[in-house]
C-alpha cells in the first residue's frame, strides 16, 4: 500500500498530453514491452487484494477461471477470451486484436453499458486492476523511458522498486520528448482513469462520502466500468453544492475533497480521462469539435466555447458546467491555464507560502494576481493572457461558476432573472438589479457581483462580456471602428456615444449595467489605473491592484480623491498637510500628472451621463432621488432635478451635488449631454476655448455669450440657461466668479452663500465706494471685472434674479405670457407694461431701471441692440456714459434704426422720473427740493413721479430761475422732447386722446421731428381736455424761453437767426426777443416762413395769456418780459410806479404835520 500512496500525490502536479489513438506499429512497440508485466503477481498486498486474486475472480465469473489461468502465459491476448469475443468482433477493428491495450481502449470507450457483456466488462476491469497494481510496470518504464529518465534528474534519482518512478514520469510528462515513452505513460493514465477503484487511494479517502451522497456502489463488480465515472461525477457535484452552500448539501471530508480535485486535475489534459464527461459529450464533441485534436485540454476548451449553443445536449452542458466550477475552485483543473501561466505565477509571486492552499488555488486568485501584474505593466506572456481571457469570458458567460453569486444572489435570481441562464444574460440581469433598476438588492449579492467584475475585468477587453459584445457589435462597427478590436478604449468610445443616434437600446442597457460596477472601483478602468496608479499612491495612499490594506482608502473613494486633486490647487484654497509648521509646500507634488488629469476628466464626462455611474452621488442621494426626481427618467434629468432641488436635499446629498456642480462650472465638458447639444455653437464660436480649456470655465462663458446665436438649438439653450439658474444658488458654482472674488467675499460678504446675494453685496460695496469717492476701492480689481460680467449675465434672463422673478411671477403670467425667457425679453415686456404691474413688481422693475440708468452696461437689451453703434460712436466713452453718448448720436445718419428706437425708449424711461436720469439728478440736486418739494411731498413712497418733477423744472427753466448745471440739463431734455412728444411724459399722458383725434397722421410718422407738438399748438383752440390744453400752453411758455425748444420755429428761422441774431447767445429767451424785435422793425426783412411762424407764435401767446393767466408774480413777470409789447408795458408800469411815489411823498408830509399839531394840543 505504501507504494501507491505517493503516486497520486505526485500526480497532482502532472500535465497530461493528448490521448492519441496509436497506430498499429506504435501499439506493437508499447504492447511488446507491456507484455512483460502482463502476468501480475499480487500475493495479497495492495488495494483490492481479494479482487486481484484470479481465483476469487473465477469464483465470481463462471467460465472465467480458464481465462485467468491462461493469462499467466506470456502470450495471453484479450481477444482470445470467449466472454469478450462477440463484443470484440462487433465493435473493434481486426487489426487491433493482437494488441491488448488497443482492445482495452476500444472496448472501454463504448457509449452505452448494454453494448458490452457484463462478463466481458468485469474481465476488462480485472485486467486493468492487475496492470495498475503490478510493480513490474516499473521495470517496463525503465526500459521504454530509459533516455527520458536520464534526462529528467528528478526521475533518475527515484529509488526503484517502490513505484515512485512511474509517478515521477507522469509528473514530468510535459517534458518527455521520447515519443514511445510518452505513449506508454499516456496509456497507463487512460487505464487508471477508467474507474475510480483503480486510482490509488481514492477509495480510502471517499468511501464514506460515496455512501453518504449515495453516489453508487463501492463494491467491485457490482457496477461495470462505464458506471464508475458517474460516481466521480456525483462526488464532484456534491463538492460544488457544498461550495455554493445549497440547501441539503452534504459536507465532504477534506481528504475526499483533495482526492476529487486530484482526479479532476489528472484528467485535465484529455477529456477521455473524465469518463462521465466523455460519455456525456461524445456526440457533442463530434458535432462541435470534430477537427480539434485531443490532448492539452483542447477538447475541453472547444466544448466550453460551444456550451451555450442550441445544439449542445443538456447532459453535456451540465457536465461541462460542473468541470468549470471545479476549475473555479482550483485553476489546475484546467491543464492549458496551469501550463500557460505556470512561469508567470511564479514570476509574479502569486503563490504565497503563508496563504491557504484553497485560496491560492482558486481561479479568482490567479486571475486577480495576474491581472494586477498586467495593470502594473509587468510582463505576462501572451499565451497566459490568452488563457486568462478565455476564463474571464467563461466567468462572465455563466454566473453559476461563481459560488458566491449562486449563494448570495439566489433570491434575486429566482425573483428577477430565472430562465436567462445562457450567454451571460442572467449575470447582466443581476447587474441590472444591482443598479437598482428592478428593486432592492441584498448587500452580499452586490458585493459578490462587484467581486466577479473585478475577477473577470471586462473593462480591459469588452469581448470578455459576451452579452455586451453581441448587443454593441453594430455600434462598435460604426462609431468605434477606428479603435483596435479589444482595446480598452472601446468601452470609453461606447460611453461617448451613449444617448446618441448611433447607440442602440440593447447596447445602452448592457453598457450601463456593466459601467455601474466598473465605476465603483477605479482599478477596473485599465486606462485610468495605468495613468493614475502613481498619483493615487502618492496622493491618496492607495493599495495595489489586488492588495488589501486596512489603512488604505476604499477603492470606491480613490476616484473622488483623484478628482479633488485634479480640480483643486493650492492657489484655489486647498490647504495641504505639511509635516512641520513653516514647511515648504511642494505644489507640484500635490497635483495630478497631465495624463492622469486627462483620464479623470474622461471619467467625469462619462459619469455625468447617468447619476448611477457616480457611486457617491447615488449613495448619498438615493432617498432624495426617490422623493424629488422619481418621474425624471430621461438621460441627464436626474442630476438636473437634484440641482433644481438643491436647497431641499439632505446634507450629504447637497454636498455631493454641490461639489459636482462646482466641478461642472470649472469644466462644463463634464456635462457630456450638454456638450453634444451645443456642438454647433462650440464649433462656430467656442472651438478655441473648447480645444485649449484648462480649468478656467471659459467654455461656459462663451456659450452664455453666444446663447442667442442662430446656431444655438433649443436643447443647448435650455442646458446653458439651466446651468446659469443653478449657478445663482451658490457663488461657488460659478468658477470664474469664485476664483476672482473668493477673498473679497470672505472679507466683505461673510456668511452669504447665494450668488445673487453675493453679487448684490459686492456691487453695493463698489457703488458706495464710488459715490463716496473713496481713496481705495474695497473690492479688488479682478473681482470688479468679474462682478460686471455676472451682473450683465443676470440681466439677460429675469430668472437669474430670483427676487425680481418671484416678485413679478403673476405679472409675467398676466402681461408677458407669450414672451419667451432670455434676451431680457420678459424684463422688457414688464417695463413696457410698468403702469399695470402690481406694486411689488413695479417697485422691483423701477429699482432695476434705476440701476441700469446709472450703469447702462447692465441694460442687456440696449447693449445687445446697439452693440455695433456703441463700437462706432462710443468706443472712447466710459461704461456709465454709453447711453449719454448714444443719445448725442441718435440723429446721426449712420445710426441704426433699431438702436435709435431703443435709445428713444430709454429716453422716455429717463424722462418719466428724474431719479432715472442720474446726470439730471446730480445737476439739479439743489433745485429739485427748492422748487418742486410739494410734488415730492405729495408723492407716495416707492411710486413713480410720471415726469412731474421734470415738468416742474421745465417751468422754472422758462422763468430762468434754475442753476446753471440744472438749466443745461433741462435745456437738453426740452430740446429732445420738442422733437418727440413721447419724451414728455405729462404731455403724452394727458394728450393721448387729443393726439389720436387731431394729430393721428403726425403721430404715425416713422420719424418724429416735432410735428405732433406743432399740431397740438396749431389746434390749441380745438383741445377739449383741460390737462392737455395746459400742457400745450406750457410748451408755448417754454418755447419763449428758448427757440431751440420750438424745433419748427427754429428750423423756419435758422437763416434769420444766423443773420440777425448771430452775436446773441442762446438761452433765456434772448434769441427769441431778437427775432421779435426784428419782426417789429420794418427795416428788417425776415424769411416768409419765419415771419409766418413768428406771427403764429404771437397769436398763440396772446391766446395763452387769456386762457392761462399768471398764477403768480413770477409768471406775470415772465409774461411781461416775453411779451412783444414789453417796452410799452414796462413804460406804463414805470410811469405808474413814479406817480405812486410822488403821491406818497405828498401824502406823507400832510399826515406828519397833522400828527405834530395833535401832539401840541
Amino acid at each position: 500500500m505504501a507504494d501507491c500512496i505517493r503516486v497520486p500525490l505526485l500526480l497532482l502536479l502532472m500535465c497530461i498530453l493528448s490521448s492519441v489513438h496509436p497506430t498499429r506499429g506504435e501499439n506493437t512497440f508499447v504492447s511488446k514491452h507491456a507484455a512483460k508485466a502482463e502476468i501480475p503477481q499480487n500475493p495479497g498486498g495492495g488495494p483490492l487484494a481479494a479482487v486481484a486474486n484470479p481465483a476469487a475472480a473465477a469464483e465470481k465469473i463462471p467460465g472465467a477461471g480458464a481465462s485467468v489461468l491462461r493469462k499467466r502465459n506470456t502470450g495471453w491476448k484479450l481477444a482470445e477470451e470467449a466472454v469478450c469475443r462477440d463484443d470484440l468482433t462487433r465493435l473493434c477493428p481486426k487489426h487491433s486484436w493482437s494488441n491488448n491495450l488497443a482492445v482495452l481502449e476500444c472496448l472501454q470507450d463504448r457509449k452505452e453499458d448494454s453494448e458490452i457483456a457484463t462478463e466481458c466488462n468485469h474481465l476488462l476491469w480485472n485486467y486493468k486492476l492487475n496492470l495498475t497494481t503490478d510493480p513490474k510496470f516499473e521495470s517496463v518504464a525503465v526500459e521504454v523511458c530509459k533516455s527520458t529518465i536520464s534526462e529528467i534528474k528528478e526521475c533518475a534519482a527515484e529509488e526503484l522498486g517502490k513505484g515512485y518512478l512511474m509517478s515521477c514520469l507522469v509528473d514530468h510528462r510535459g517534458n518527455i520528448s521520447d515519443y514511445h515513452c510518452k505513449q506508454y505513460v499516456t496509456k497507463m493514465t487512460s487505464i487508471i482513469f477508467s474507474d475510480f477503484h483503480l486510482i490509488c487511494g481514492f477509495m480510502d479517502s471517499c468511501h464514506d462520502d460515496i455512501n453518504s451522497l449515495r453516489c453508487g456502489s463501492i463494491s467491485t463488480g457490482e457496477k461495470d466500468v462505464h458506471s464508475q465515472g458517474e460516481v466521480i461525477a456525483c462526488l464532484e457535484k456534491g463538492l460544488v453544492r457544498e461550495a455554493e452552500e445549497q440547501p441539503g448539501a452534504h459536507p465532504i471530508k477534506d481528504d475526499c475533497k483533495k482526492a476529487i480535485m486530484r482526479v479532476a486535475e489528472l484528467s485535465s489534459d484529455d477529456f477521455h480521462l473524465d469518463r462521465y464527461l466523455f460519455f456525456a459529450c461524445r456526440d457533442d464533441r463530434e458535432r462541435f469539435c470534430e477537427n480539434t485534436l485531443a490532448g492539452e485540454g483542447r477538447v475541453y476548451k472547444c466544448l466550453f466555447n460551444h456550451k451555450f449553443e442550441e445544439a449542445m445536449s443538456e447532459r453535456c452542458r451540465e457536465a461541462l458546467t460542473t468541470r468549470q466550477k471545479l476549475i473555479a475552485q482550483d485553476y489546475k483543473v484546467s491543464y492549458s491555464l496551469a501550463r500557460a501561466c505556470k512561469a508567470d505565477l511564479r514570476k509574479n509571486r502569486c503563490s504565497a507560502d503563508s496563504m491557504p492552499r484553497a485560496r491560492e488555488a482558486r481561479l479568482s486568485y490567479l486571475l486577480l494576481c495576474l491581472e494586477s501584474a498586467v495593470h502594473r505593466g509587468r510582463p505576462v506572456s501572451g499565451e497566459c493572457q490568452g488563457e486568462m481571457m478565455d476564463y474571464r469570458r467563461m466567468l462572465m458567460e455563466d454566473f453559476s461558476l461563481s459560488p458566491e453569486i449562486v449563494l448570495h444572489c439566489r433570491t434575486e435570481i429566482e425573483g428577477h432573472c430565472s430562465g436567462l441562464h445562457r450567454k451571460g444574460r442572467t449575470l447582466h440581469c443581476l447587474l441590472r438589479v444591482g443598479r437598482g433598476d428592478m428593486g432592492a438588492i441584498d448587500i452580499m449579492c452586490q458585493q459578490a457581483l462587484q467581486t466577479l467584475i473585478q475577477e473577470a475585468d471586462p473593462g480591459a477587453d469588452y469581448r470578455i462580456d459576451r452579452a455586451l459584445n453581441e448587443a454593441c457589435e453594430s455600434v462598435i462597427q460604426t462609431a468605434c471602428k477606428h479603435i483596435r478590436n479589444g482595446d480598452p478604449m472601446i468601452l470609453s468610445c461606447l460611453m461617448e456615444h451613449l444617448y446618441t443616434e448611433k447607440m442602440v437600446e440593447d447596447c445602452e442597457h448592457r453598457l450601463l449595467e456593466l459601467q455601474y460596477f466598473i465605476a465603483r472601483d477605479w482599478k477596473l478602468d485599465p486606462i485610468l489605473y495605468r495613468k493614475c496608479q502613481g498619483d493615487a499612491a502618492r496622493l491618496c495612499y492607495t493599495q495595489g491592484w489586488n492588495e488589501t490594506n486596512e489603512n488604505a482608502i476604499p477603492s470606491g473613494a480613490v476616484f473622488s480623491c483623484l478628482y479633488r486633486h485634479a480640480y483643486r490647487s493650492v492657489e484655489q484654497g486647498r490647504r495641504p498637510f505639511t509635516e512641520a509648521p513653516g514647511a515648504e509646500i511642494d505644489t507640484v507634488a500635490l497635483t495630478l500628472s497631465r495624463d492622469c488629469k486627462v483620464e479623470v476628466q474622461r471619467i467625469l464626462h462619462q459619469r455625468a451621463l447617468d447619476v448611477k455611474l457616480d457611486p457617491e452621488l447615488q449613495r448619498q442621494c438615493m432617498a432624495d432621488l426617490g422623493k424629488w426626481c422619481s418621474e425624471k427618467t430621461e438621460a441627464g434629468q436626474e442630476l438636473e432635478c437634484l440641482q433644481d432641488h438643491l436647497e431641499n436635499l439632505a446634507v450629504g446629498c447637497r454636498d455631493v451635488v454641490g461639489n459636482l456642480t462646482a466641478l461642472e462650472s470649472e469644466d462644463i465638458q463634464i456635462d457630456a449631454l450638454l456638450m453634444r447639444a451645443c456642438e454647433p455653437v462650440i464649433q462656430t464660436y467656442c472651438h478655441e476655448v473648447a480645444d485649449n480649456q484648462i480649468d478656467t470655465g471659459e467654455l461656459m462663458d462663451c456659450l452664455v455669450q453666444n446663447k442667442h446665436q442662430k446656431e444655438m438649438n433649443e436643447k443647448c439653450a435650455v442646458g446653458v440657461t439651466h446651468f446659469q439658474l443653478i449657478q445663482i444658488k451658490d457663488f461657488r458654482f460659478s468658477y470664474k466668479f469664485k476664483t476672482a472674488c473668493k477673498e473679497d467675499v470672505l472679507k466683505l460678504c461673510p456668511n452669504i452663500k447665494k450668488k445673487v446675494d453675493v453679487v448684490i453685496c459686492l456691487s453695493t460695496t463698489v457703488r458706495n465706494d464710488t459715490l463716496q469717492d473713496a481713496k481705495e476701492q474695497r473690492v479688488s480689481v479682478k473681482c470688479r471685472k468679474q462682478l460686471r460680467v455676472e451682473e450683465v449675465e443676470m440681466s439677460e434672463d429675469i430668472r437669474l434674479d430670483p427676487e425680481l422673478y418671484d416678485s413679478c411671477k403673476t405679472d409675467i403670467t398676466k402681461w408677458c405670457q407669450t414672451v419667451t425667457f432670455g434676451n431680457a425679453k420678459v424684463i422688457e415686456c414688464l417695463k413696457e407694461n410698468k403702469r399695470q404691474l402690481t406694486q411689488r413688481c413695479h417697485q422691483r422693475i423701477f429699482k432695476l431701471q434705476e440701476d441700469e440708468m446709472v450703469d447702462p452696461e447692465l441694460d442687456y437689451q440696449l447693449m445687445k441692440v446697439c452693440k455695433h453703434m456703441i463700437r462706432r460712436f462710443c468706443t472712447e466713452s466710459e461704461g456709465k456714459n454709453i447711453l449719454q453718448c448714444l443719445k448725442q448720436n441718435k440723429n446721426s445718419e449712420l445710426m441704426d434704426p433699431k438702436c435709435k428706437l431703443m435709445i428713444t425708449r430709454r429716453q422716455i424711461t429717463q424722462n418719466s422720473d428724474y431719479r432715472l436720469n442720474p446726470v439730471l439728478r446730480k445737476a439739479c440736486k439743489a433745485d429739485i427740493p427748492k422748487f418742486c418739494q410739494p410734488i415730492l411731498t405729495k408723492a407716495m413712497a416707492d411710486s413713480e413721479l410720471e415726469g412731474q418733477v421734470i415738468s416742474c423744472l421745465k417751468l422754472k427753466y422758462a422763468d430762468q430761475r434754475l442753476s446753471t448745471d440744472c438749466e443745461d440739463q433741462i435745456r437738453i431734455i426740452l430740446q429732445e422732447a420738442a422733437l418727440d412728444y413721447r419724451l414728455d411724459p405729462q404731455l403724452h399722458m394727458h394728450c393721448t386722446q387729443e393726439i389720436s383725434r387731431l394729430c393721428a397722421e403726425e403721430a404715425a410718422a416713422q420719424e418724429q421731428t416735432g410735428q405732433v407738438e406743432e399740431c397740438l399748438k396749431v389746434n390749441l383752440l380745438k383741445l377739449k381736455q383741460d390737462g392737455c390744453k395746459k400742457e400745450v400752453l406750457n410748451l408755448l411758455k417754454e418755447s419763449k424761453a428758448d427757440i431751440f425748444v420750438d424745433p419748427v420755429l427754429h428750423t423756419a428761422c435758422a437763416l434769420d437767426i444766423k443773420h440777425q441774431c448771430a452775436a446773441i447767445p442762446p438761452g433765456k429767451g434772448r434769441q427769441m426777443s431778437c427775432l421779435m424785435e426784428a419782426l417789429q422793425d420794418k427795416r428788417v426783412r425776415l424769411q416768409p416762413e419765419c415771419k409766418k411762424r413768428l406771427q403764429d407764435r404771437i397769436d398763440m401767446w396772446s391766446y395763452a395769456a387769456k386762457v392761462a393767466p399768471a398764477e403768480g408774480f413770477s409768471d406775470l413777470a415772465m409774461q411781461v418780459m416775453t411779451s412783444p409789447s414789453k417796452n410799452y408795458i414796462l413804460t406804463v408800469i414805470g410811469a405808474a410806479v413814479t406817480l405812486l411815489f410822488l403821491m406818497g411823498l405828498l401824502c406823507g408830509r400832510f399826515t406828519r404835520r397833522v400828527t405834530q399839531e395833535l401832539k401840541d394840543r
